[in-house]
């Protein structure tokens, strides 16, 4: 039986050269629920996700992933983070290979699937964000919208329990953000978990569940997307909005 929350925080502290980056960070994620978190530069939000994906260390605390405390045994284990699909602000994808091969490469290798089963499911995620016809094109003859696209079939590939995504269209030219925003969008499902952490607060507020801002290292807000619009009388919330808003 899959445990209610697929990620729970349990007062996990991060401390990089006497600094805080996270403190005491008490959360939990709850399955088939799109997460936005947001808050001004500095305070916490990729290292958060990055925790989640063991691309960072808690200094203290503990982190439940699918029911598991997870530390750098299960990290460590392909099939394991193969349940965590993440996307980064740079596409990464491999420049010598063309797209195709980039979707297939992680598959065959870490879940042992045949070519055939591989390229089937390549050429469907392909189709789910729109680019069935660039299955032979390399990176560098896509556009950076294309390109995170790309990323994002190959993330999930591994058909992963957990979708994280960390400022996805920061690295992209205005035109290329809406349809990257759209593919997210499309592709968090009922028996996924989501959470993006960007500052495209318009996309948030169509796409988000629930928003988590964040300030100092601390959540200092979280519940309904529609509810974080009216938290005037919070000033942080207020002068985070107007910032970006404006």
């Amino acid at each position: 039986m899959a445990p209610p929350h697929p990620v729970k925080f349990c007062s996990v502290t991060k401390t990089i050269d006497g600094h805080e980056i996270l403190r005491s960070i008490d959360a939990a994620f709850a399955w088939g629920t799109k997460y936005v978190i947001c808050g001004p530069s500095g305070s916490g939000k990729s290292t958060l996700l990055r925790c989640i994906n063991g691309l960072e260390t808690v200094t203290s605390g503990t982190i439940e992933i699918l029911g598991t405390k997870v530390g750098k045994r299960q990290f460590a284990d392909p099939k394991f983070r193969s349940k965590l699909g993440m996307v980064f602000q740079k596409f990464s994808l491999y420049p010598h290979l063309n797209v195709l091969d980039n979707l297939i490469l992680a598959p065959m290798k870490v879940l042992r699937q045949l070519r055939p089963t591989a390229i089937a499911k390549a050429e469907e995620l392909l189709a789910t964000v729109g680019l069935s016809d660039k299955a032979s094109s390399f990176p560098h003859q896509l556009s950076g919208g294309q390109q995170q696209r790309i990323a994002i079939a190959r993330c999930l590939m591994m058909d992963p329990s957990i979708l994280l995504f960390d400022e996805p269209t920061s690295a992209l030219d205005p035109e290329n953000i809406k349809e990257v925003l759209e593919v997210i969008a499309k592709l968090a499902t009922s028996d996924r978990t989501a959470i993006v952490v960007t500052h495209e607060m318009g996309f948030a507020r169509k796409f988000a569940d629930t928003i988590m801002f964040m300030d100092n290292g601390t959540i200092g807000w979280q519940g309904p997307a529609e509810e974080f619009y009216s938290q005037a009388q919070d000033e942080r919330i207020k002068r985070f909005l107007g910032g970006i808003l404006h």
